[in-house]
């Protein structure tokens, strides 16, 4: 009889004590940045990594990071913090900076033996900026899409450091042979007929995606998760944080990005021509271009939706539930109404 891979020591855990374990790696990580381990921490996100606000004794607060395993490797981790550096210094972007450890290295390492693991913790500089307001995101969008042309732009003419190594989001990381985020066809409450309208989906946006091309002008480095979690307001400008998973894939995936979640609202239409109009006052989009946003929104959400099922565990996952599987099969009926030629 065959069996499953064996899962993780800390997959077998309770929820609270996964959270209990995390907040251990994080107060151990501390004194390599010459804190106290019972310096105030405060749980900020818990999706894959765990992001605390630390506040120490005559220190700024700052950001905590304690980083999933198994997921990027030092070099990767490596390659983020450097592009995000690069962005502020050369374009002027703010973006959170790292701060080097006592040792001099921006990456600790934290291992629990009991557990058989190592964790990598990154500390930041916190930038000020309060999340958008839902109500109002015509504004936020059409700033962002000036911020992400200026990231595109940017991305384009970096020089890469030799130990470059990031996640890769085409067409098989997201939804064909790789499957970074797991299979969308386990999505909760998915139905027959439901399965069968995202495999058509799935087929027509293989055969536009390469129609469309993989060149220099249409991919490269992208941030990769622009929804509104990872966007602050501040002094009129909107600010890009945790870039955790940047890397390669189309120009255009981060207006996915950018609408994920909210793929349904009714004002999707004018959010995107908000980001269009913001874009092209840094960088150009084609007619062509434009044109194609559907395909890239509809990637995003199928992968979206394997996100979800590979993470049930997780409040966002159980946030969206069976109701992200009705949107997603909708969306798709419209995508193929619409897109199919």
């Amino acid at each position: 009889m065959m069996t499953g891979p064996e899962k993780e020591p800390f997959a077998l855990l309770t929820p609270d004590q996964q959270l209990q374990h995390l907040e251990s790696v994080a107060r151990r990580s501390l004194p390599a940045w010459g804190m106290a381990s019972d310096a105030g921490l405060k749980l900020l996100s818990l999706s894959e990594n765990a992001t605390y606000r630390v506040t120490a004794d005559g220190r700024e607060p700052v950001i905590l990071r304690v980083h999933r395993t198994g997921y990027h490797s030092r070099d990767a981790i490596r390659s983020e913090l450097a592009w995000m550096k690069a962005l502020q210094a050369d374009e002027g972007l703010a973006t959170p900076q790292a701060i080097a450890g006592m040792n001099g290295d921006f990456i600790q390492c934290v291992e629990t033996p009991a557990l058989k693991e190592a964790r990598f913790a990154v500390l930041f500089e916190l930038i000020p900026g309060v999340a958008p307001d839902e109500s109002r995101l015509l504004e936020p969008f059409k700033r962002l899409g000036a911020v992400t042309a200026r990231m595109h732009r940017h991305a384009r003419q970096w020089q890469r450091p030799e130990y470059f190594e990031r996640l890769v989001w085409d067409f098989d990381g997201c939804l064909g042979a790789v499957q970074l985020w797991g299979d969308w066809r386990e999505g909760p409450g998915l139905d027959a007929a439901g399965k069968a309208t995202l495999e058509k989906t799935q087929s027509l946006i293989e055969q536009r995606l390469q129609a469309f091309g993989n060149g220099a002008d249409r991919f490269g480095l992208i941030h990769a998760d622009l929804r509104l979690a990872n966007l602050l307001e501040s002094g009129g400008e909107t600010r890009v944080i945790d870039f955790d998973d940047a890397g390669l894939g189309w120009f255009l995936y981060d207006i996915a990005g950018a609408v994920s979640f909210i793929e349904t609202r009714s004002d999707l239409a004018q959010l995107i021509d908000a980001w269009v109009s913001g874009y092209q006052t840094q960088g150009e989009l084609s007619d062509e271009d434009i044109a194609e946003i559907p395909t890239f929104i509809m990637l995003r959400r199928m992968t979206l939706l394997a996100w979800i099922a590979s993470h049930a565990e997780t409040a966002l996952a159980q946030s969206q539930g069976e109701e992200f599987t009705r949107g997603s099969v909708k969306l798709a009926e419209h995508y193929l109404r619409t897109m199919a030629s």
